[in-house]
């Protein structure tokens, strides 16, 4: 892939987070979520690859647009797989609350596990602790292992937690082992990116989350030389037979991070659309907005902070 498509992508998250900041904070969720749908769908249409979304809306049945195997882009080579959220956090930013964000990743063909709309166990650290990390230890074995990898006192990492009452016991355990806990209404794609981004203030992320979103933040720590395993934790017999239709025979089975997200070549592009502990959200201005973005590729590990104004050409209309 030409390493000038991670910068094609960026452009397809910035526009997706300009269209839903427009609606942050007026609660209404689903109409944020259509309005970034719309708007990275539209994107799409100038970015020079023949792509198929393996990580989407959803079922063709149930997203009219960007449905898991959709094509997108104007069907020029190369032939690549897409895992994409147009809003990441729709709740968060329908009432205005922070890391929500927009993000697309895009692989080789094959590159990313066909998860199944369900719950993933996950646990997901920075590269100091890659290794160290196995879902078949308790919690407070874990957090040892990784204090020990950075070199830490327990008491020094920074958990971020999804706040759900499914969490009741591993908030307790951790917090019997003395690390401290950040707990987040939603956003875990931002929050598993921030264990790998030094001073984002967060260590590991630990808990049961979406499983499409398990494979979105594994495509960025590869990007990142970070470390993540996940579990489907389906809820019901609907969603295992779900994910055994998408070829996942062992509902058990612990995925690396390789597993998640094949690393040979991912470019992975996430937008601010609300302030977060990595990215700064859309700021409006007259005339215009600003915007943060990171971009990254995990053949190069190169990372970019992108901070662009954009101009509109309308004014608004306070006429009615």
């Amino acid at each position: 892939m030409d390493r000038n498509l991670a910068l094609e992508a960026v452009r397809v998250t910035e526009a997706a987070a300009l269209a839903s900041a427009r609606l942050m904070g007026l609660g209404d969720e689903k109409k944020a979520d259509q309005a970034a749908v719309d708007a990275m769908r539209k994107a799409f249409n100038g970015v020079k690859i023949k792509g198929t979304v393996v990580i989407g809306e959803g079922e063709r049945d149930n997203a009219p647009m960007l449905y898991i195997g959709e094509e997108v882009g104007s069907g020029d080579s190369p032939e690549v797989d897409v895992a994409l959220d147009p809003l990441e956090g729709t709740n968060i930013c329908a009432t205005g609350g922070p890391n929500a964000i927009s993000v697309i990743a895009i692989g080789k063909k094959g590159s990313f596990l066909h998860a199944p709309d369900t719950y993933m166990e996950k646990i997901a650290v920075g590269p100091k602790a890659k290794g160290a990390i196995n879902l078949n230890k308790s919690p407070s074995e874990n957090l040892k292992a990784i204090a020990a990898a950075y070199n830490y006192y327990i008491e020094d990492l920074t958990v971020v937690i999804l706040d759900r009452p499914r969490h009741e016991n591993l908030i307790k355990e951790v917090r019997r082992c003395g690390s401290r806990i950040k707990l987040i209404k939603d956003g875990d794609v931002s929050a598993g990116m921030a264990t790998a981004i030094p001073n984002s203030g967060v260590d590991v992320l630990m808990g049961i989350g979406g499983a499409p979103e398990g494979v979105l933040a594994a495509a960025a720590l590869q990007c990142i030389g970070g470390d993540m395993q996940g579990r489907l934790k389906p809820q019901n017999d609907q969603e295992a037979k779900r994910a055994k239709d998408m070829g996942i025979k062992n509902l058990d089975k612990i995925f690396t991070i390789d597993e998640l997200a094949n690393g040979d070549d991912i470019m992975f592009a996430a937008t601010g659309v609300t302030n977060g502990d990595l990215l700064k959200g859309v700021r409006f201005f007259s005339g215009g907005a600003d915007t943060h973005s990171i971009v990254m590729r995990s053949k190069s590990r190169t990372i970019r902070f992108i901070e662009a104004k954009h101009h509109f050409d309308f004014k608004p209309d306070y006429n009615g």
